[in-house]
């Protein structure tokens, strides 16, 4: 089997899914935007991975024929969204789709095509391609643990809740009760969109 490499011609995918991240979903790319910055000002000598990515992590999957079986990645913030670009040379519609199960939707994923997705809520998968062809992936995401540590004060936490008050740590333990409805305002609808 011959599986070339392939590159979409509109540059490198690391800098297509910060774009579409920024565009797509405004109030979220910031949130990730001021906890990235405060993150690599407090750990200077990390590296991003990519100088224009947004996420701090990504997974090459070399395939030859990368497939992934349906699955929730609990590590990633809960309501954030992660990048995964499709690469290779396989027939589009005839494998390689991905499946948003919750959706209740099948996307052809065509080899240089990038989608954004909260991938710690949507269980997802994709389907096998053909046995003479290649598919490959990139996908570039965030753990949700960095962002609570950032919000802990640079701390785990154990140590945090050590540190609080038992007045503290109730108001903590209701705010995070009510997480996900804070998440969920992060995301942005097509009305506030076309208003921008």
């Amino acid at each position: 089997m011959s599986c070339p490499s392939y590159c979409p011609p509109k540059g490198p995918p690391s800098h297509k899914g910060t774009g579409v991240f920024a565009n797509w979903a405004p109030n979220l790319f910031s949130y990730y935007t001021v906890h990235m910055r405060k993150f690599y000002k407090r750990y200077s000598h990390l590296k991003r991975p990519f100088l224009n990515s947004l996420w701090t992590a990504c997974t090459f999957n070399l395939g030859p024929q990368s497939c992934c079986i349906g699955h929730h990645d609990f590590g990633n913030l809960a309501f954030g969204w992660c990048a995964v670009t499709a690469l290779g040379n396989y027939d589009y519609t005839k494998g390689g789709h991905l499946i948003l199960w919750d959706c209740k939707i099948i996307l052809e994923f065509p080899p240089g095509c990038t989608i954004l997705l909260p991938s710690a809520a949507s269980f997802h998968s994709n389907i096998p391609i053909s046995t003479n062809e290649c598919c490959y992936s990139f996908t570039q995401y965030t753990a949700g643990g960095i962002f609570r540590w950032i919000e802990h004060g640079f701390q785990s936490e154990e140590a945090y809740f050590d540190s609080l008050s038992p007045e503290e740590v109730g108001r903590e333990r209701a705010e995070a009760r009510e997480r996900w409805a804070r998440g969920v305002r992060y995301f942005s609808t097509l009305e506030e969109l076309r208003a921008m």
